[in-house]
């Protein structure tokens, strides 16, 4: 190493201009996915109690948050439906007037160039709440493979322009990649849930999604977080399968994770920013403990400095209208 009569590092941090011009890792509108969830009925838009600032929106006033996340200049939404009514096998989700897909054409119409993205899962359709077909007392695979090519296929005839499958059967890349091929839709891309965590930070999504399993859990399909190794294994079985994007899910717990796969994979890399990270920052904040906005930034500053290209996050629109210096 180089040696310097007066090494001061701290000359780059005197003055806010000079921080602006070295910093390494960036945060902007352009890197977000915005998760929104869509529910059946008329004139809808409920708070989600453990998700402040989150909303149960019908299809009707979707409008309005679409509107909202045009002009934020966040590119992409991910779409999560409550149907009206579920059942052992989900059928709401492949239905072809089903209501993420029902949405998904409305969204297209209203906001043409905004990216759609389909969350391909089974447990918000099950009236049992796994995300997959039950035989017994254990997830049928296989079974589930041919459900998951059907909802996506149908999203995609719906104006999707990418599906995200999330329920971690395995084999369900392929599945999907040859149900849309065989079907004219080549170039529709997926994002492949790769690394998705049987984690206690998916609670407050259960709630919103209703979505809570009836019985077990998930962690004889989702993987366990003690595991690393295994998380690569999975992400080169979805890139070998056909996912364009491999995404980890959560994220602040799983930073390592991000960073190997960062190394290790010349793939655009996801990170899911969680409904549980997210509202402990929301909690914090209200009882006055953290302040909010920086925290948040710190945080997702961390995912991107980890390797992620995209984040997708709750705290997408408020982070955009930070950024633009409107709050």
């Amino acid at each position: 190493m180089l040696k310097h009569p007066d090494l001061r590092l701290r000359r780059l941090r005197e003055k806010a201009p000079v921080r602006d011009m070295v910093r390494e890792t960036r945060i902007n509108a352009a890197n977000f996915i915005y998760p929104m969830f869509v529910t059946h009925g008329e004139n809808i838009r409920d708070e989600i109690e453990p998700m402040p600032g989150c909303y149960h929106t019908s299809i009707d006033r979707l409008g309005e948050e679409i509107d909202e996340v045009v002009e934020l200049g966040i590119p992409s939404v991910l779409l999560f439906g409550l149907p009206p009514e579920k059942d052992g096998v989900g059928s709401g989700a492949y239905d072809p007037e089903g209501i993420i897909q029902e949405a998904t054409r409305t969204i297209k119409e209203r906001a043409p160039g905004l990216m759609v993205i389909g969350d391909v899962c089974l447990c918000e359709y099950t009236d049992h709440g796994h995300c997959g077909v039950i035989d017994g007392d254990r997830i049928d695979n296989d079974a589930t493979l041919e459900l998951l090519a059907r909802s996506a296929l149908t999203q995609v005839q719906a104006g999707a322009d990418m599906v995200a499958p999330s329920s971690m059967m395995d084999g369900q890349v392929r599945a999907i990649r040859e149900t849309l091929d065989a079907h004219g839709y080549d170039d529709t891309p997926i994002m492949g849930y790769a690394a998705k965590y049987a984690s206690s930070f998916y609670g407050p999504f259960r709630i919103a999604a209703d979505s809570t399993p009836q019985f077990g859990d998930r962690r004889s399909y989702q993987m366990d977080p003690a595991n690393r190794r295994m998380a690569m294994r999975e992400i080169e079985s979805d890139i070998a399968e056909g996912a364009d994007i491999v995404m980890v899910k959560p994220a602040m717990a799983y930073l390592d994770v991000i960073k190997e796969a960062r190394e290790r994979y010349d793939y655009p890399l996801a990170a899911y920013n969680v409904s549980g990270e997210y509202s402990m920052v929301k909690a914090a904040s209200r009882a006055g403990w953290i302040d909010e906005k920086p925290i948040t930034l710190e945080l997702l500053t961390a995912m991107r400095r980890a390797g992620a290209d995209i984040i997708i996050s709750y705290h997408a629109k408020e982070v955009a209208r930070w950024l633009r210096g409107q709050e």
